[in-house]
């Protein structure tokens, strides 16, 4: 069983598709932004992006956990914009990545929309310049966040239990 790792940058629909995508599984989902420290909150609240120092211990939280559900899977949402992020989280052989990806205006569209959430639309664009795509050998699929999220969980369903990237 693999542990899904919904990865994006803000906006993306990770919390929407990642909990329906745990559901359809049958497996425990975790939401990453509960496994920033409260100083990473602050920053983010207060427009100010992270570091990898900042995020070094949220990663590693994050790691802990996908390790404990490696035997069970498990589905948590990740920003894991970097390729050296996704390194930390692949502690498993089993992780397999569901990056969500969409035009600039949708994504800011989706942050202006919501409310309770400290990630400022302002970080967008340092979130956009971080994000390396998925690579050739990193196990997973890109699905374009135009798609409706019951579309993007049925394709990733079919294209994780293939195993192919």
């Amino acid at each position: 069983m693999s542990v899904i790792v919904v990865m994006g940058v803000a906006g993306s629909g990770k919390t929407t598709v990642g909990t329906e995508l745990a559901a359809a599984l049958g497996v425990e989902y975790a939401e990453a932004d509960s496994f920033h420290p409260e100083a990473n909150v602050a920053k983010m609240s207060a427009g100010t992006p992270l570091t990898d120092a900042d995020r070094a211990p949220w990663l590693s939280a994050i790691a802990g956990w996908i390790s404990e559900h490696a035997a069970t899977g498990g589905v948590v949402s990740c920003s894991a914009l970097k390729r050296s992020y996704r390194d930390v989280l692949r502690v498993d052989a089993g992780v397999w990545f569901l990056h969500l990806h969409g035009d600039r205006e949708l994504l800011a569209g989706r942050m202006t929309g919501r409310s309770g959430h400290f990630m400022p639309v302002s970080l967008l664009d340092s979130q956009l310049a971080d994000l390396e795509p998925l690579r050739p050998d990193e196990p997973g699929l890109t699905a374009d966040i135009a798609t409706p999220p019951e579309d993007i969980v049925r394709i990733a369903l079919g294209r994780e239990s293939e195993g192919t990237p």
